[in-house]
């Protein structure tokens, strides 16, 4: 079971502009909790709370139970908008979630096993192709995070939805079949480069010079 991070809110009595503003005026984030076919709750969060959810990762994937004056909810964290000079947390939406609802989330993939992939010690790089997966499932299951191990990978290969760990109890959100999560990229010919320098100096440093020629008589 997935566990569920506890927060506390403050109620907002009103909505808009001005009253949001109010909040910020008071050192708070605004923020709404909607959905279930019920009626939004307004609240304000403690900006250190917000931040401290984003600096963990995968908050999109998260489970809350947002307590509101001691009224709690079940949420997921929908988005975040932030200041676009300061990049403060200026307002946070959360989604409601009804009992029995499954639900579409962005779930993050963290990479293990980069240090002593026998691809990436001989050059490769390693080729994201995708940061996160769409997954439906019921909140309980939902992971934090998807982990995807690399150690064994050589130039070429590649990770694939199947070779994940974490994803019991989730369907993937696809078009067709299985979808690349990322693969080893052969080195690029600027990385190639100075290993030939390298390969070429030793030969070269060995190689006899030629015989100066005598000067021209005159």
């Amino acid at each position: 079971m997935a566990s569920i991070t506890t927060i506390e809110a403050e109620a907002r009595e009103r909505a808009g502009k001005g009253a949001a503003r109010a909040s910020r005026r008071a050192g708070k984030v605004p923020a709404v909790i909607y959905g279930a076919k019920q009626t939004p709750t307004l609240c304000q969060l403690d900006p250190r709370i917000v931040m401290r959810e984003l600096h963990r990762g995968g908050w999109r994937s998260r489970l809350f139970e947002v307590n509101v004056d001691g009224a709690p909810a079940r949420a997921l964290m929908r988005e975040v908008q932030f200041h676009p000079v300061s990049d403060k947390p200026i307002h946070v939406d959360f989604q409601r979630l009804a009992a029995g609802e499954r639900i579409r989330v962005g779930v993050a993939v963290h990479f293990t096993g980069e240090g002593v992939s026998p691809g990436i010690k001989r050059g490769g790089m390693l080729n994201v192709v995708r940061h996160t997966v769409d997954v439906i499932g019921d909140p309980d299951a939902m992971p934090e995070y998807f982990t995807a191990d690399v150690s064994a990978l050589e130039i070429n290969d590649s990770v694939h939805w199947a070779d994940l760990q974490g994803t019991e109890g989730v369907t993937l959100v696809a078009a067709a079949g299985d979808v690349v999560i990322a693969s080893i990229a052969p080195p690029t010919k600027s990385a190639e480069a100075p290993a030939a320098e390298a390969a070429a100096a030793p030969a070269a440093a060995a190689a006899p010079k030629a015989a100066a020629k005598p000067a021209a008589k005159k």
